[in-house]
């Protein structure tokens, strides 16, 4: 855990935590580096033309990177929005090098997107994110401190990355409220399971129980859906069904998902609305 302290300095010791400095990225050259984080994330699919991430930088909406030396290892791209609770930050791209994932890079990039935002008046942020890969809904939802207040089945249409072909682009639509340190939300006690999964933890079965109602439930998820789909593609098409028929009862019954629980890589959907 950061000690306390400022937006920018949490950030700024969270970059030192995972090796990297943080630097805006507002020249032709970097959003080339940008551009080849994408590649070596995504595969060669929809790049977004460099002019537009000049155009973001230019009006304000500067991406950041997060280096190594003179090495771009990873960075975070969004833009100024606006929905019907206002202002808000949309964080369309994080992506670090496959050698940087999971050492602390995306958190120090989001928290340089926070304290941007936060330099900038706005207090906060949104973004969307596949409810079947746990190891995000945990970054989300249990490290930022995030909840998810919308859930939407093929989001973004058919989509042919290499991480997200052949896939159905469900999404959980996320609320980060900026102004409160990053800081996990404590476990609900005492919610029903609505979605559980049982049998063998490597191809467990998605098992309805019960019905989702106002009082919300615990959704269980696979802990490795991407695997999943790779050994058993059925299996995997029956997790993405069960999982949207799930969230979609939850959010119609005005439940908001507030917390994951990594060890059981499961959702908490709890009453009430994110503000």
């Amino acid at each position: 855990m950061l000690e306390p302290g400022t937006p920018w300095d949490l950030a700024h010791a969270a970059g030192r935590a995972a090796n990297v400095e943080l630097r805006p990225l507002t020249a032709l050259a970097q959003f080339d580096d940008a551009l080849e984080v994408m590649v070596a994330t995504w595969g060669a699919f929809q790049l977004p033309p460099r002019e537009m991430m000049t155009a973001l930088a230019h009006s304000g909406n500067v991406p950041f990177g997060a280096y190594d030396g003179d090495r771009l290892v990873g960075f975070v791209l969004g833009w100024a929005g606006v929905d019907h609770g206002g202002l808000h930050v949309h964080s369309h791209m994080l992506a670090a090098l496959p050698d940087r994932r999971h050492r602390g890079v995306g958190y120090a990039l989001k928290l340089g997107q926070r304290a941007q935002a936060l330099e900038q008046g706005i207090h906060v942020a949104r973004w969307t994110f596949d409810p079947l890969v746990a190891r995000n809904a945990w970054f989300n939802l249990g490290k930022l401190g995030a909840v998810a207040d919308g859930f939407g089945r093929a989001f973004y249409g058919e989509m042919t990355d290499e991480i997200n072909a052949g896939d159905r682009s469900d999404r959980l639509v996320v609320r980060w409220d900026l102004d409160p340190d990053p800081a996990p939300r404590p476990w609900p006690e005492g919610l029903p399971t609505v979605l559980a999964a049982e049998g063998d933890p490597d191809g467990p079965l998605p098992v309805p129980v019960g019905a989702s109602g106002h009082d919300g439930g615990v959704v269980e998820v696979p802990r490795d859906h991407a695997e999943l789909r790779r050994r058993d593609p059925a299996l995997a098409a029956r997790w993405r069904e069960a999982t949207a028929e799930t969230l979609e009862a939850c959010f119609r019954a005005g439940s908001i998902a507030a917390s994951f629980d990594k060890a059981r890589s499961a959702y908490a959907l709890v009453p009430g609305a994110s503000e």
